[in-house]
Protein backbone atom coordinates (compact mmCIF):
# COMPACT_ATOMS: atom_id res chain seq x y z
CA UNK A 1 0.00 0.00 0.00
CA UNK A 2 1.45 3.36 -1.02
CA UNK A 3 -0.88 5.57 0.97
CA UNK A 4 0.05 6.29 4.55
CA UNK A 5 -3.61 6.50 5.46
CA UNK A 6 -5.01 3.02 6.00
CA UNK A 7 -8.57 2.02 6.73
CA UNK A 8 -7.74 -0.83 9.06
CA UNK A 9 -9.92 -3.83 9.70
CA UNK A 10 -7.75 -4.49 12.72
CA UNK A 11 -7.66 -0.99 14.24
CA UNK A 12 -8.13 -0.52 17.95
CA UNK A 13 -11.66 0.09 19.10
CA UNK A 14 -12.17 2.89 21.61
CA UNK A 15 -13.81 0.54 24.08
CA UNK A 16 -11.55 -2.50 24.51
CA UNK A 17 -13.20 -5.80 25.33
CA UNK A 18 -10.76 -7.94 27.29
CA UNK A 19 -11.14 -11.69 27.24
CA UNK A 20 -9.04 -14.83 27.49
CA UNK A 21 -5.66 -15.29 29.13
CA UNK A 22 -2.16 -14.04 28.64
CA UNK A 23 -0.05 -16.50 26.68
CA UNK A 24 2.15 -18.66 28.86
CA UNK A 25 5.61 -20.09 28.29
CA UNK A 26 7.79 -17.01 28.40
CA UNK A 27 5.56 -14.48 26.67
CA UNK A 28 5.02 -12.16 29.61
CA UNK A 29 5.04 -8.49 28.68
CA UNK A 30 7.23 -8.57 25.62
CA UNK A 31 8.76 -10.96 23.15
CA UNK A 32 11.37 -13.53 24.03
CA UNK A 33 14.41 -13.67 21.77
CA UNK A 34 15.48 -17.28 21.29
CA UNK A 35 18.55 -16.56 19.21
CA UNK A 36 20.47 -13.84 17.44
CA UNK A 37 18.54 -12.42 14.51
CA UNK A 38 21.51 -10.75 12.84
CA UNK A 39 24.38 -13.26 12.78
CA UNK A 40 23.27 -15.32 9.76
CA UNK A 41 25.10 -14.63 6.53
CA UNK A 42 23.24 -13.68 3.36
CA UNK A 43 23.75 -17.22 2.04
CA UNK A 44 22.39 -18.77 5.23
CA UNK A 45 19.35 -16.49 5.19
CA UNK A 46 18.68 -17.44 1.59
CA UNK A 47 18.80 -21.16 2.46
CA UNK A 48 16.86 -20.70 5.70
CA UNK A 49 14.14 -18.23 4.90
CA UNK A 50 12.41 -16.28 7.64
CA UNK A 51 8.81 -17.26 8.35
CA UNK A 52 6.13 -15.86 10.66
CA UNK A 53 3.83 -18.37 12.40
CA UNK A 54 0.84 -17.01 14.34
CA UNK A 55 -1.31 -19.18 16.64
CA UNK A 56 -4.51 -17.32 17.46
CA UNK A 57 -5.52 -19.74 20.23
CA UNK A 58 -2.18 -19.20 21.99
CA UNK A 59 -2.17 -15.49 21.16
CA UNK A 60 1.45 -15.73 20.07
CA UNK A 61 3.61 -14.92 17.06
CA UNK A 62 6.76 -16.95 16.40
CA UNK A 63 9.56 -15.97 14.04
CA UNK A 64 11.45 -18.81 12.39
CA UNK A 65 14.69 -18.98 10.48
CA UNK A 66 14.29 -22.17 8.50
CA UNK A 67 12.99 -24.68 11.05
CA UNK A 68 14.50 -22.90 14.05
CA UNK A 69 12.37 -20.61 16.15
CA UNK A 70 14.39 -17.50 16.94
CA UNK A 71 11.78 -15.29 18.65
CA UNK A 72 8.36 -15.58 20.28
CA UNK A 73 6.03 -12.63 20.90
CA UNK A 74 2.60 -12.19 22.54
CA UNK A 75 -0.10 -10.63 20.39
CA UNK A 76 -3.61 -9.21 20.51
CA UNK A 77 -5.64 -10.82 17.68
CA UNK A 78 -9.20 -10.14 16.55
CA UNK A 79 -12.21 -10.23 18.84
CA UNK A 80 -14.44 -13.34 18.68
CA UNK A 81 -16.97 -11.44 16.54
CA UNK A 82 -14.24 -9.88 14.33
CA UNK A 83 -11.77 -12.79 14.27
CA UNK A 84 -8.40 -12.75 12.58
CA UNK A 85 -8.62 -14.93 9.44
CA UNK A 86 -6.53 -18.11 9.37
CA UNK A 87 -4.56 -19.14 6.30
CA UNK A 88 -1.28 -18.65 4.47
CA UNK A 89 -0.18 -15.15 3.49
CA UNK A 90 2.91 -13.05 2.81
CA UNK A 91 4.14 -9.67 3.94
CA UNK A 92 2.91 -7.42 1.14
CA UNK A 93 3.95 -4.00 2.39
CA UNK A 94 6.02 -2.46 5.20
CA UNK A 95 5.74 1.06 6.56
CA UNK A 96 7.49 3.07 9.25
CA UNK A 97 5.48 5.68 11.17
CA UNK A 98 2.09 4.87 9.56
CA UNK A 99 -1.03 7.02 9.87
CA UNK A 100 -4.20 5.42 11.24
CA UNK A 101 -7.55 6.09 9.55
CA UNK A 102 -10.79 5.22 11.30
CA UNK A 103 -12.61 2.27 9.66
CA UNK A 104 -15.93 3.85 10.68
CA UNK A 105 -15.15 7.40 9.50
CA UNK A 106 -12.40 7.79 6.86
CA UNK A 107 -12.25 11.51 7.59
CA UNK A 108 -10.78 10.75 11.02
CA UNK A 109 -7.07 9.94 11.12
CA UNK A 110 -4.22 9.99 13.64
CA UNK A 111 -0.61 10.55 12.58
CA UNK A 112 2.24 8.43 13.85
CA UNK A 113 3.05 9.13 17.48
CA UNK A 114 2.16 8.12 21.04
CA UNK A 115 -1.58 8.43 20.32
CA UNK A 116 -1.57 6.42 17.09
CA UNK A 117 -3.57 3.17 17.55
CA UNK A 118 -1.21 1.23 15.26
CA UNK A 119 2.02 2.42 16.84
CA UNK A 120 5.13 3.03 14.76
CA UNK A 121 5.24 0.02 12.41
CA UNK A 122 2.81 -1.54 9.93
CA UNK A 123 3.10 -4.72 7.81
CA UNK A 124 0.28 -5.62 5.41
CA UNK A 125 -0.59 -9.32 5.17
CA UNK A 126 -3.80 -9.12 3.13
CA UNK A 127 -6.21 -6.33 2.22
CA UNK A 128 -6.66 -4.15 5.29
CA UNK A 129 -5.29 -6.78 7.67
CA UNK A 130 -1.83 -6.21 9.05
CA UNK A 131 0.68 -6.65 11.86
CA UNK A 132 1.23 -3.44 13.79
CA UNK A 133 2.06 -1.76 17.11
CA UNK A 134 -0.33 -0.23 19.62
CA UNK A 135 -0.92 2.68 21.98
CA UNK A 136 -2.69 0.32 24.42
CA UNK A 137 -0.01 -2.17 25.55
CA UNK A 138 -2.35 -3.53 28.24
CA UNK A 139 -4.46 -5.09 25.49
CA UNK A 140 -1.76 -7.50 24.32
CA UNK A 141 -2.58 -11.11 25.17
CA UNK A 142 -6.33 -10.65 24.68
CA UNK A 143 -8.78 -10.92 21.78
CA UNK A 144 -9.20 -7.19 21.13
CA UNK A 145 -8.74 -6.07 17.52
CA UNK A 146 -10.99 -5.92 14.48
CA UNK A 147 -8.89 -8.65 12.87
CA UNK A 148 -5.34 -7.30 12.76
CA UNK A 149 -2.39 -8.64 14.76
CA UNK A 150 -1.52 -6.19 17.49
CA UNK A 151 1.94 -6.26 19.15
CA UNK A 152 3.96 -4.33 21.69
CA UNK A 153 5.75 -1.49 19.92
CA UNK A 154 9.22 -2.73 20.87
CA UNK A 155 8.36 -6.23 19.62
CA UNK A 156 6.88 -5.18 16.30
CA UNK A 157 9.92 -3.00 15.62
CA UNK A 158 12.25 -5.99 16.12
CA UNK A 159 10.04 -8.12 13.90
CA UNK A 160 9.87 -5.38 11.27
CA UNK A 161 13.68 -5.26 11.03
CA UNK A 162 14.00 -9.02 10.46
CA UNK A 163 11.37 -9.69 7.81
CA UNK A 164 10.96 -8.51 4.25
CA UNK A 165 8.22 -8.05 1.71
CA UNK A 166 7.43 -11.61 0.65
CA UNK A 167 8.12 -13.23 4.06
CA UNK A 168 5.57 -16.06 4.52
CA UNK A 169 2.94 -15.64 7.24
CA UNK A 170 1.05 -18.66 8.56
CA UNK A 171 -1.99 -18.03 10.77
CA UNK A 172 -3.51 -21.02 12.58
CA UNK A 173 -5.87 -21.75 15.46
CA UNK A 174 -4.42 -24.62 17.50
CA UNK A 175 -5.39 -25.03 21.12
CA UNK A 176 -2.83 -27.82 21.62
CA UNK A 177 0.83 -26.93 21.21
CA UNK A 178 3.57 -29.57 21.61
CA UNK A 179 7.26 -28.66 21.57
CA UNK A 180 10.65 -30.21 22.19
CA UNK A 181 12.63 -28.12 24.66
CA UNK A 182 16.40 -27.60 24.31
CA UNK A 183 17.00 -30.28 26.98
CA UNK A 184 14.99 -32.80 24.87
CA UNK A 185 11.94 -32.62 27.14
CA UNK A 186 8.60 -32.82 25.38
CA UNK A 187 6.27 -30.15 26.74
CA UNK A 188 2.68 -29.44 25.81
CA UNK A 189 0.20 -26.63 26.34
CA UNK A 190 -3.58 -26.40 26.02
CA UNK A 191 -5.10 -22.96 25.44
CA UNK A 192 -8.70 -21.78 25.98
CA UNK A 193 -11.11 -21.86 23.06
CA UNK A 194 -11.33 -18.10 22.57
CA UNK A 195 -13.13 -18.39 19.25
CA UNK A 196 -15.27 -21.37 20.30
CA UNK A 197 -14.23 -23.40 17.29
CA UNK A 198 -12.05 -26.30 18.52
CA UNK A 199 -13.40 -28.90 20.96
CA UNK A 200 -10.85 -31.23 22.53
CA UNK A 201 -10.97 -34.70 24.06
CA UNK A 202 -8.39 -37.16 25.34
CA UNK A 203 -8.00 -38.91 21.97
CA UNK A 204 -7.42 -35.69 20.04
CA UNK A 205 -4.76 -34.57 22.52
CA UNK A 206 -3.05 -37.98 22.28
CA UNK A 207 -2.94 -37.54 18.51
CA UNK A 208 -0.90 -34.36 19.00
CA UNK A 209 1.42 -36.10 21.47
CA UNK A 210 1.89 -39.09 19.16
CA UNK A 211 3.92 -37.02 16.75
CA UNK A 212 6.57 -36.69 19.47
CA UNK A 213 6.40 -40.30 20.69
CA UNK A 214 5.01 -39.58 24.17
CA UNK A 215 1.30 -40.37 23.70
CA UNK A 216 1.55 -43.37 26.06
CA UNK A 217 3.23 -41.50 28.90
CA UNK A 218 0.32 -39.33 30.09
CA UNK A 219 -2.77 -40.73 31.77
CA UNK A 220 -6.31 -40.11 30.58
CA UNK A 221 -7.04 -38.37 33.87
CA UNK A 222 -4.10 -35.98 33.50
CA UNK A 223 -5.13 -35.04 29.96
CA UNK A 224 -8.73 -34.51 31.04
CA UNK A 225 -7.64 -32.20 33.84
CA UNK A 226 -5.42 -30.24 31.47
CA UNK A 227 -8.27 -29.78 28.98
CA UNK A 228 -10.52 -28.55 31.77
CA UNK A 229 -7.87 -26.05 32.90
CA UNK A 230 -6.93 -24.84 29.37
CA UNK A 231 -4.63 -22.28 30.98
CA UNK A 232 -1.75 -22.31 28.52
CA UNK A 233 0.66 -23.52 31.21
CA UNK A 234 3.44 -25.97 30.25
CA UNK A 235 3.32 -29.65 31.19
CA UNK A 236 6.58 -31.55 30.81
CA UNK A 237 6.16 -35.22 29.92
CA UNK A 238 9.46 -36.94 29.13
CA UNK A 239 12.66 -36.75 27.15
CA UNK A 240 12.75 -38.54 23.80
CA UNK A 241 15.62 -39.73 21.66
CA UNK A 242 15.78 -41.34 18.20
CA UNK A 243 16.30 -45.10 18.63
CA UNK A 244 18.76 -47.13 16.53
CA UNK A 245 19.32 -50.91 16.58
CA UNK A 246 22.41 -52.18 14.78
CA UNK A 247 22.42 -49.02 12.69
CA UNK A 248 18.73 -49.15 11.77
CA UNK A 249 16.45 -46.33 12.95
CA UNK A 250 13.22 -47.56 14.54
CA UNK A 251 9.87 -45.82 14.21
CA UNK A 252 9.41 -45.43 17.95
CA UNK A 253 11.76 -43.53 20.25
CA UNK A 254 13.58 -44.15 23.49
CA UNK A 255 11.61 -42.32 26.18
CA UNK A 256 13.11 -41.17 29.48
CA UNK A 257 10.59 -40.32 32.18
CA UNK A 258 11.45 -39.70 35.85
CA UNK A 259 14.93 -41.13 35.35
CA UNK A 260 13.72 -44.39 33.78
CA UNK A 261 14.39 -45.28 30.12
CA UNK A 262 11.57 -47.03 28.23
CA UNK A 263 12.25 -48.97 25.02
CA UNK A 264 9.52 -50.31 22.67
CA UNK A 265 9.68 -54.06 23.27
CA UNK A 266 7.74 -55.25 20.23
CA UNK A 267 9.80 -53.17 17.80
CA UNK A 268 13.04 -54.45 19.34
CA UNK A 269 11.80 -58.05 19.03
CA UNK A 270 10.91 -57.56 15.38
CA UNK A 271 14.25 -55.93 14.61
CA UNK A 272 16.31 -58.79 16.05
CA UNK A 273 13.80 -61.48 14.97
CA UNK A 274 13.01 -62.83 18.41
CA UNK A 275 9.70 -64.26 19.67
CA UNK A 276 8.16 -62.22 22.46
CA UNK A 277 5.33 -62.89 24.91
CA UNK A 278 3.70 -61.26 27.95
CA UNK A 279 2.97 -62.77 31.35
CA UNK A 280 0.20 -60.51 32.68
CA UNK A 281 0.24 -61.94 36.19
CA UNK A 282 3.95 -61.34 36.72
CA UNK A 283 4.16 -58.31 34.43
CA UNK A 284 7.01 -59.96 32.60
CA UNK A 285 8.11 -60.08 28.98
CA UNK A 286 9.24 -63.52 27.78
CA UNK A 287 11.50 -63.98 24.76
CA UNK A 288 13.45 -66.85 23.23
CA UNK A 289 16.35 -65.86 25.50
CA UNK A 290 14.60 -65.41 28.85
CA UNK A 291 12.18 -63.29 30.83
CA UNK A 292 12.38 -59.80 32.36
CA UNK A 293 10.15 -57.15 33.88
CA UNK A 294 8.10 -55.15 31.38
CA UNK A 295 5.67 -52.24 31.31
CA UNK A 296 2.27 -51.98 29.63
CA UNK A 297 1.35 -48.38 28.82
CA UNK A 298 -1.75 -47.67 26.73
CA UNK A 299 -1.60 -51.12 25.05
CA UNK A 300 2.10 -50.71 24.23
CA UNK A 301 4.82 -52.85 25.84
CA UNK A 302 8.12 -51.40 27.04
CA UNK A 303 11.30 -52.61 28.73
CA UNK A 304 14.32 -50.91 30.23
CA UNK A 305 17.82 -51.20 28.70
CA UNK A 306 18.98 -53.76 31.29
CA UNK A 307 15.94 -55.92 30.46
CA UNK A 308 16.70 -55.56 26.73
CA UNK A 309 20.01 -57.32 27.36
CA UNK A 310 18.16 -60.31 28.75
CA UNK A 311 15.30 -60.35 26.25
CA UNK A 312 17.09 -59.46 23.01
CA UNK A 313 20.84 -59.61 23.72
CA UNK A 314 20.99 -55.88 22.97
CA UNK A 315 23.09 -53.33 24.80
CA UNK A 316 22.31 -49.62 24.49
CA UNK A 317 23.44 -46.19 25.55
CA UNK A 318 22.68 -42.55 24.87
CA UNK A 319 25.21 -41.37 22.32
CA UNK A 320 26.78 -37.92 22.14
CA UNK A 321 24.78 -37.13 19.01
CA UNK A 322 21.53 -37.38 21.01
CA UNK A 323 20.49 -40.82 19.76
CA UNK A 324 19.90 -43.97 21.79
CA UNK A 325 22.02 -46.62 20.08
CA UNK A 326 21.68 -50.37 20.63
CA UNK A 327 23.89 -53.19 19.36
CA UNK A 328 24.10 -56.94 19.90
CA UNK A 329 25.84 -57.78 23.16
CA UNK A 330 26.82 -60.89 25.09
CA UNK A 331 23.92 -63.18 26.10
CA UNK A 332 22.70 -62.88 29.69
CA UNK A 333 22.08 -66.19 31.53
CA UNK A 334 18.44 -66.62 32.56
CA UNK A 335 16.62 -69.46 34.30
CA UNK A 336 13.73 -70.99 32.35
CA UNK A 337 10.26 -70.51 33.87
CA UNK A 338 6.82 -71.82 32.92
CA UNK A 339 4.62 -68.68 32.86
CA UNK A 340 1.24 -68.27 31.21
CA UNK A 341 1.99 -65.81 28.45
CA UNK A 342 0.56 -64.11 25.40
CA UNK A 343 2.60 -63.79 22.22
CA UNK A 344 3.45 -60.23 21.19
CA UNK A 345 5.80 -61.10 18.34
CA UNK A 346 5.71 -64.43 16.51
CA UNK A 347 8.57 -65.14 14.14
CA UNK A 348 7.55 -67.19 11.05
CA UNK A 349 8.53 -70.86 10.97
CA UNK A 350 8.92 -73.10 7.93
CA UNK A 351 8.03 -76.23 9.95
CA UNK A 352 5.15 -75.18 12.17
CA UNK A 353 2.11 -72.92 11.96
CA UNK A 354 0.46 -70.93 14.76
CA UNK A 355 -1.79 -73.06 16.97
CA UNK A 356 -5.03 -71.79 18.49
CA UNK A 357 -6.41 -72.20 21.98
CA UNK A 358 -10.15 -71.71 22.40
CA UNK A 359 -10.53 -71.38 26.18
CA UNK A 360 -12.71 -68.26 26.33
CA UNK A 361 -12.38 -67.86 30.10
CA UNK A 362 -8.60 -67.83 29.86
CA UNK A 363 -8.62 -65.29 27.04
CA UNK A 364 -10.90 -62.97 28.98
CA UNK A 365 -8.39 -62.79 31.83
CA UNK A 366 -5.45 -61.85 29.61
CA UNK A 367 -4.44 -58.48 28.09
CA UNK A 368 -5.36 -57.58 24.54
CA UNK A 369 -2.25 -59.11 22.89
CA UNK A 370 -2.45 -62.73 21.57
CA UNK A 371 -2.51 -65.54 24.19
CA UNK A 372 0.39 -67.90 24.60
CA UNK A 373 0.87 -70.91 26.92
CA UNK A 374 3.94 -73.02 27.53
CA UNK A 375 4.60 -76.69 28.17
CA UNK A 376 7.82 -78.47 28.95
CA UNK A 377 9.15 -80.98 26.47
CA UNK A 378 10.47 -83.65 28.80
CA UNK A 379 12.66 -85.16 26.11
CA UNK A 380 14.35 -81.95 25.00
CA UNK A 381 14.08 -79.99 28.24
CA UNK A 382 12.99 -76.91 26.29
CA UNK A 383 9.97 -74.60 26.53
CA UNK A 384 7.58 -74.66 23.59
CA UNK A 385 5.07 -71.85 22.94
CA UNK A 386 1.51 -72.07 21.59
CA UNK A 387 0.16 -68.97 19.85
CA UNK A 388 -3.49 -67.88 19.68
CA UNK A 389 -3.08 -65.04 17.19
CA UNK A 390 -0.68 -64.32 14.39
CA UNK A 391 1.59 -61.28 14.33
CA UNK A 392 -0.51 -59.83 11.50
CA UNK A 393 -3.65 -59.99 13.69
CA UNK A 394 -1.83 -58.33 16.58
CA UNK A 395 -0.60 -55.53 14.35
CA UNK A 396 -4.12 -55.05 12.98
CA UNK A 397 -5.49 -54.69 16.52
CA UNK A 398 -2.76 -52.18 17.41
CA UNK A 399 -3.55 -50.16 14.28
CA UNK A 400 -7.24 -49.94 15.23
CA UNK A 401 -6.37 -48.78 18.75
CA UNK A 402 -3.81 -46.24 17.51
Amino acid sequence: MSSKKKILAGAIALALSFGGYLPAAGTAEQGVSLGSLSVASAAEQKDEQMKISINLAARSLALYRGNTRVALYPIGPGKPYTPTPTGYYKIQDKEVNPTWTSPEDPSVSISSGPDCPIGYRWMTIQGNYGIHGTNHPESIGHYVSNGCIRMYNEDVEKLFDNVSVGTPVEITYNRVVVEKAPDDQIVYYIYPDGYGRQDLDVDSVRTWLKGYGVQNFVSDEAITQKIEASDGEPTYIAKVYPLFVNGQKLQSKAVVQEGKTYLPAIELAKEVKVNLGWDAKKEQLISDYGSAHGYLKQDTYYCEPKEAETLFHLQGTLAQDGTFTMTNGAPVAQATAEPEVKPLVEQPSANTAAQTQSAAGEAAQQPTAAAQSTKTDAAAGQTQVKHEKTLQEIEAEATKKG
